[in-house]
């Protein structure tokens, strides 16, 4: 039998996860790709480092043109993360013809156009299962799956860390800092979490969904962001006495031929299945319009589904080599959509107010409403210490200019601050 080579740029937690699932389904694979898959070359930061796998006969180096120059190495496997030096070494790769998997969002998000151009220049495969939602195959549904229907709206849980820190404080009570501490010490959560809990995490895949959803190349300042760092632990007991739990929800929406793109927190119903994902699992929903609604829910990180998805995009591209078809795209379909405007864009949003208790704050309230034209659907006051009351509304739809108003309007007030707004799904 043929072989393939392997070569791996990085032997973190994904890529042991590659080297454990290529050992132990190796007779599977090969069965299913009629070539046999070996690991050539790794090449990491430190290769002095202790490794969780082991890989005699490989060479283990630091340099990038040990991997480039090696003829033995079809195939090469990023997972090493960051965008620089991630992108040279990918372009490097691709200019010397090897295929190249990745896992990286990051780079996927800002560099792939780019980078997929190299690709098919070359005539070779760039592919990037992993870099959403980890061990759910959603990339590759969307292509093959959806291809004859117009999707309407992808949406859904696309970020574990914050998924898992959100479901403390729903479960357990306990505040953002405890739940983020609690997420770190088991590994879901970076030392430095940023790019988690601000949301960037969740954009990027968004960009990566709307590329393969509508054909729309966009970039981090075409979407509305906001993360789950001001989260008030009220909020989320207030959330659950109305009936429903907070989410950091992705969503890229089609709305009368144009698309918005956004991520942040929101109330989720708890008959919606998206009110059942815990902890630091994943669900995408995808709605067409032939199909309706489908929801694909998994885990959305960790070391043995997320080299999973790695190892499907291995299997594709040494399936392209067997039948010499590769330098297609993973994904083909471009358009020329625009971003929707405000106007457009309407939702349900919960509101949290801190207002002094004394007479004429709900007509004051209610003025700023009219003078929108915005409706309440619920309104009501919490608690109050006999100097301040606590008060919760939620909104008919309102579009965003409309909310952008309102939150103005109460920002110039001296006795009501707004403590919270977040969209109800």
């Amino acid at each position: 039998m043929r072989q393939i080579g392997i070569g791996l740029l990085g032997l973190g937690t994904v890529g042991s996860g590659v080297v454990r699932l290529l050992q132990s389904h190796k007779d599977k694979i090969s069965a299913i790709t009629g070539r046999e898959l070996v690991i050539k070359r790794v090449v990491v930061h430190n290769p002095a480092k202790k490794r969780a796998v082991e890989l005699p006969d490989v060479p283990v180096t630091a340099n990038i043109a040990d991997m480039v120059q090696d003829p033995t190495v079809q195939i090469v496997v990023e997972v090493m993360g960051t965008v620089d030096p991630a992108e040279g070494y990918i372009e490097q790769l691709l200019r010397a013809g090897k295929h190249v998997v990745t896992a990286n969002k990051d780079l996927i998000a800002q560099k792939g156009a780019r980078l997929v151009d190299i690709a098919q220049e070359k005539q070779r495969d760039l592919m990037y299962e992993a870099s959403v939602a980890g061990g759910i195959p959603i990339l590759r549904t969307i292509v093959n799956s959806f291809a004859a229907d117009q999707i309407l709206e992808v949406s859904g849980i696309v970020n574990g860390t914050t998924n898992y820190i959100l479901t403390q404080m729903n479960q357990k009570k306990v505040s953002y800092a405890a739940a983020l501490k609690s997420a770190q010490e088991l590994g879901f959560a970076e030392s430095d979490p940023t790019n988690d809990v601000k949301g960037i995490d969740a954009a990027y895949k968004m960009i990566i969904l709307t590329q393969f959803a509508f054909g729309m190349n966009l970039t981090l300042d075409d979407i509305a962001v906001e993360g789950i760092d001001k989260i008030r632990l009220e909020d989320i007991q207030q959330a659950q006495s109305l009936g429903y739990t907070i989410k950091l929800i992705g969503t890229a929406k089609q709305i009368a031929g144009q698309i918005n793109v956004a991520v942040g927190p929101a109330l989720v119903p708890l008959g919606n299945p998206l009110a059942a994902v815990q902890n630091e699992n994943n669900a995408v929903v995808v709605k067409g319009a032939a199909v309706g609604e489908t929801m694909f829910y998994g885990p959305g990180a960790g070391e043995l589904p997320t080299a999973n998805s790695v190892l499907s995009d291995i299997i594709s591209v040494t399936k392209d080599i067997g039948i010499g078809i590769t330098g297609n795209t993973f994904n083909n379909y471009r358009q020329g959509a625009s971003l929707a405007p405000a106007k457009v864009v309407k939702s349900a949003y919960y509101f949290a107010l801190k207002m002094r208790d004394i007479p004429g704050q709900m007509l004051t309230l209610t003025k700023i409403m009219a003078e929108v034209q915005a409706s309440f659907k619920q309104l009501t006051q919490t608690s109050s210490d006999g100097d301040f009351a606590h008060v919760v509304m939620i909104t008919h739809e309102i579009d965003l200019d409309q909310l952008q108003k309102i939150t103005a309007a109460v920002a110039e007030l001296d006795n009501i601050n707004l403590l919270s707004t977040y969209k109800v799904l």
